[in-house]
C-alpha cells in the first residue's frame, strides 16, 4: 500500500477546510441528494462527499455505506486531492500497487472501483472529493459520467460556500441584534439620566420666576430665563426624538393589507388642528400589502412638518400613488416654503435643522422617514413641485413583497 502524499499547501488547505465549519456536523439533505444522484448516474452502490482532514477523511454524506470516517492514510480521496485538476479513477484496486493491500480493499467496504472528483474551492484549494465506489472492478467509466461527477462536485462546493455565507450572515445578524439591544439600552439610560437634570433646571427656573419676580422684573434676568426655558424645551424634544427614532427603526415589521385613502384620512385626523387643511388624494383609493405601522409613521411625520411650516391660510397637501411590478410609488407635496435646493443632499441627515430656529425642530423627523422607507426596501428623494410651485415635493417608493 502506498500512503498518500501530503500536499505542499497542506497548512493553507486545512485552514480553508476549517473555515467552512462543516466537519462533524449533522447530515444535510442537500449533500445526500448529490451523493444519491452521483451513485445513480455512475451506476455504483456507494457515493461519498469526503473531506480530507489532518488525520482522517470525514464523510459529510455517505450513500450506501454506514461509515462516517476512515484514517487518512487509507483514504483514496487523500490521493485524489493531490491532482485537483483531474479525476482519480481506479478501475481495479486489486491490480493497483497503491491500493491492492489497502484494508478498505481487502476488507470492508471492499473497494474495487473508485472515481473521485476533487472539491476545489474558489481559492483553488482541494479539500476533499465527491467520489463513487463499486465493489466490482470496472473498465468502463464514460466521459459523460466523468463530466457529471465533476459538475456534481462543483455543486458540493457551491453548497458549502452557501452554507458558509449563511453562517456568516447569522453571526452578523446576531452581532447587529446585540448592538441594537445595547443601543436601545443606552438610549433609555441617556434619556433617563439627561431628563433628570433637565427637570431640575426647569424647576429651578420656575422657582426663580415665582419667588423672585419682583426682584428681577427690571433686569435682563427674565430674558435669560426665557432662553434657558427654550434650551430645556429643545433638549427634551431632542431626547424624545432620539428615543422615538430608536424605537421606530428597531421595531419588528408586520405586514398587512390596508386601503391607502382610508389610512391617510385617519392619519390626518390624528393631528390636533386640521380645520384649515385641504387633503387631495390622487389614485389612493386602492389597497396595498405593506407595513401599516411604518406607513402611518411616514405620513404622520410628513403631515406634521406641513402643519408646522406651512403659513398659508389653507394648508394644501397632495398625495399621489402609482405602482409597477416591484414597487409602490408615492409623491407628497404641500404649499409651504419648501426646502432650498442647496439642502437637498443633507436634508435627511440626522440632526440637520436647515438653519431653522425652532425648539420643536430637532432634525430627526426626516431621518426617521428615510430609515423606515429604506427598511421597507424603498428610497426617497426630494425635488421641485410641478410648474415650479412653492412647497415641498417628496418622491418615495416601498417595495412590494414577492408573491
Amino acid at each position: 500500500m502506498v500512503k498518500p502524499e501530503i500536499p505542499k499547501n497542506e497548512q493553507q488547505r486545512l485552514e480553508v477546510l476549517n473555515s467552512f465549519n462543516v466537519l462533524d456536523t449533522l447530515e444535510e439533505k442537500e449533500y445526500d441528494a448529490i451523493t444519491r444522484i452521483a451513485a445513480d448516474i455512475c451506476n455504483t452502490p456507494m457515493a461519498l462527499v469526503s473531506l480530507v482532514d489532518k488525520d482522517r477523511q470525514w464523510f459529510k454524506s455517505h450513500h450506501g455505506i454506514d461509515a462516517t470516517e476512515t484514517p487518512r492514510e487509507l483514504a483514496f480521496c487523500a490521493h485524489a486531492i493531490n491532482t485537483p485538476d483531474s479525476l482519480l479513477i481506479v478501475n481495479d484496486a486489486n491490480k493497483d500497487e497503491r491500493f491492492f493491500d489497502n484494508p478498505l480493499v481487502t476488507g470492508g467496504p471492499a473497494v474495487q472501483f473508485y472515481a473521485g472528483a476533487p472539491l476545489n474551492t474558489k481559492e483553488g484549494t482541494s479539500i476533499g472529493t465527491l467520489c463513487v465506489i463499486d465493489t466490482k472492478p470496472r473498465q468502463k467509466f464514460t466521459e459523460k459520467q466523468q463530466a457529471c461527477l465533476k459538475d456534481l462536485a462543483d455543486q458540493v462546493i457551491a453548497q458549502l460556500e452557501l452554507r458558509k455565507q449563511n453562517m456568516q450572515q447569522k453571526l452578523i445578524n446576531e452581532e447587529l441584534r446585540i448592538k441594537n439591544d445595547q443601543l436601545k439600552h443606552l438610549s433609555y439610560r441617556l434619556a433617563h439620566d439627561m431628563k433628570t437634570p433637565l427637570l431640575g433646571v426647569n424647576s429651578m427656573v420656575s422657582f426663580i420666576k415665582d419667588d423672585y419676580s419682583d426682584f428681577i422684573k427690571d433686569t435682563e434676568i427674565p430674558v435669560y430665563l426665557k432662553i434657558i426655558d427654550n434650551r430645556v424645551e429643545y433638549m427634551e424634544a431632542l431626547i424624545n426624538g432620539i428615543i422615538n427614532y430608536n424605537s421606530i427603526t428597531n421595531a419588528e415589521i408586520v405586514y398587512e393589507e390596508f386601503n391607502i385613502s382610508n389610512e391617510l384620512k385617519q392619519v390626518l385626523h390624528k393631528h390636533a388642528d386640521i380645520s384649515n387643511v385641504e387633503l387631495q388624494l390622487m389614485n389612493c383609493d386602492i389597497s396595498i400589502y405593506q407595513s401599516l405601522n411604518s406607513f402611518d409613521q411616514i405620513f404622520r411625520d410628513l403631515i406634521s412638518n406641513s402643519l408646522k411650516f406651512v403659513n398659508s391660510p389653507t394648508i394644501k397637501i397632495k398625495i399621489t400613488f402609482t405602482e409597477d411590478q416591484d414597487f409602490y410609488f408615492f409623491t407628497y407635496e404641500d404649499n409651504g416654503p419648501g426646502i432650498p435646493e442647496k439642502y437637498w443632499e443633507k436634508v435627511f441627515g440626522l440632526f440637520e435643522k436647515l438653519g431653522i430656529d425652532d425648539v420643536e425642530n430637532t432634525g430627526i423627523g426626516l431621518t426617521t422617514i428615510k430609515t423606515l422607507i429604506e427598511k421597507l426596501g424603498g428610497k426617497i428623494t426630494i425635488g421641485k413641485r410641478p410648474n415650479n410651485e412653492e412647497g415641498v415635493f417628496f418622491n418615495f417608493s416601498l417595495a412590494k413583497l414577492p408573491s
